[in-house]
């Protein structure tokens, strides 16, 4: 089984979880496969009802108030040859998208308590966005992305005594030994081709054919797109491709902003919003929004309005740009501009470690790629592709402005870690250790009014 992050909080759940849980996230990113897989390795007790293949459990749900929960247990189980024993067994529930209200049943379950429920479902449309908050107290959410960096190197063999030299260099910053630098950045050209869907780089580890990869890619885009219309209203599907299809060509631009003018000379923002809506949801996309200052909270000065969109997985970026791309990443091109395949990559990255992207754009200033709140400050973060890694004017503007008070910054680029000075170049690769989810908020002493 391919290494994921993900795969140690089910496995808590299923031994401590007390809650119904729900595995959310975009369509072949592996959310049954590592459900069932990890529910077999624990050896749980389980059993598993697919919504789309069986609509028959759609219809059980939709009669839960009507009937009541011990009449619908009852009937789920005739669905099944496997014996429901209480107190042990686990019921999983797939694809759940089909069934729009099962989260007003869930708490139905949950406080019945004969068993326990794993739910997972590609939340496919805006009108699906409330499940992930819902039922309150009764279902704990895990979100999962397309393989990262780190589960991507894993994959191809990363021993856990190098991924430590590598978090120390990080933690540290010091040099990597340059025999490991240059592996890891060939590991990482090889991640920009094949991505981080979990079929695709499955098909890389067993086969090491880059064609079979890409016929991967070739066929998770086409249900990407006929779940837009299979899930979608008829007067919006159109836009929903349109949008879909442009995000590669945008982010070739210069400044990489989703411009509304190639969708239609004429178009307002709202007529297209709730499309963007709708991609981001659907975890088909990426959005990184604008900010007018580089300061904490960030979302202070978020326009909401100026934005860049990245695709969910830059393996379907450079299949989506064409094997020329693919042929001269491989070759080890270095010359060729990668800008927008690396900044999909380092967006990407960075979502799936639980940060809201931004940028920075200033008429006097220039445009910085991204900016994070990171260890309690604003971190700048330029991304460079090329030989000219050391040039970043917007970057060394954004520094001198006493009035932000930015003590560091990064640059990932292929280089060996360097530090100059307040900014650190970073091979790119070392994004996996930007991780939001690693920060802790410290303990305080807590406060008493009893005195008052």
């Amino acid at each position: 089984m391919l290494y994921r992050k993900r795969h140690k909080d089910i496995v808590s759940w299923i031994r401590t979880g007390d809650k119904a849980l729900l595995v959310t996230g975009a369509r072949q990113i592996g959310k049954t496969f590592l459900i069932e897989e990890t529910l077999k390795e624990e050896n749980a007790d389980f059993v598993s009802f697919n919504l789309i293949e069986q609509p028959e459990v759609v219809e059980l749900f939709h009669a839960v108030e009507h009937s009541g929960i011990e009449k619908f247990l009852s009937r789920l189980s005739l669905l099944t040859e496997h014996k429901f024993i209480k107190g042990k067994t686990i019921l999983f529930f797939d694809e759940i998208q089909q069934c729009r209200d099962i989260v007003t049943k869930v708490k139905f379950l949950v406080r019945e308590g004969s068993f326990k429920y794993v739910f997972s479902g590609s939340l496919l449309g805006v009108e699906l966005a409330g499940i992930k908050s819902a039922p309150v107290g009764f279902m704990n959410t895990l979100e999962m992305f397309p393989m990262d960096f780190e589960e991507f190197a894993r994959a191809l063999g990363l021993s856990e005594s190098v991924f430590s030299s590598l978090k120390s260099a990080f933690d540290n910053r010091t040099a990597v030994d340059e025999f490991v630098h240059d592996k890891l950045m060939e590991a990482f050209y090889n991640y920009l081709v094949i991505g981080g869907m979990p079929e695709a780089v499955n098909e890389y580890v067993t086969s090491h054919d880059y064609n079979r990869v890409v016929s991967v890619h070739n066929a998770i885009i086409p249900q990407y797109k006929l779940d837009f219309t299979k899930y979608e209203l008829e007067n919006r599907k159109l836009r929903l491709l349109k949008t879909y299809e442009l995000i590669p060509s945008e982010l070739n631009e210069k400044n990489k902003r989703y411009t509304f003018a190639c969708l239609d000379k004429n178009l307002k923002m709202e007529r297209y919003a709730d499309s963007f809506e709708w991609l981001v949801n659907a975890g088909v996309a990426i959005p990184v929004y604008n900010v007018t200052e580089p300061k904490i909270p960030l979302r202070a000065s978020e326009k909401s309005n100026l934005f860049k969109l990245f695709l969910s997985d830059v393996g379907l970026l450079s299949t989506m740009y064409g094997r020329s791309t693919i042929i001269k990443t491989l070759n080890g091109e270095r010359d060729v501009n990668y800008g927008a395949i690396f900044e999909n990559a380092v967006a990407q990255e960075l979502h799936s470690h639980g940060y809201s992207g931004y940028y920075f754009n200033s008429k006097k200033q220039g445009e910085i790629d991204f900016v994070i709140e990171y260890r309690n400050k604003c971190l700048p973060i330029e991304v460079k592709s090329g030989k000219d890694y050391n040039v970043h004017s917007a970057l060394s503007n954004v520094l001198k402005q006493k009035l932000y008070g930015i003590d560091e910054a990064f640059v990932l680029c292929g280089k060996n870690l360097e530090v100059k000075e307040k900014i650190t170049y970073l091979p790119v690769y070392m994004v996996m250790f930007i991780d939001e989810r690693s920060e802790v908020i410290p303990r305080y002493d807590s406060v008493s009014l009893k005195d008052l």
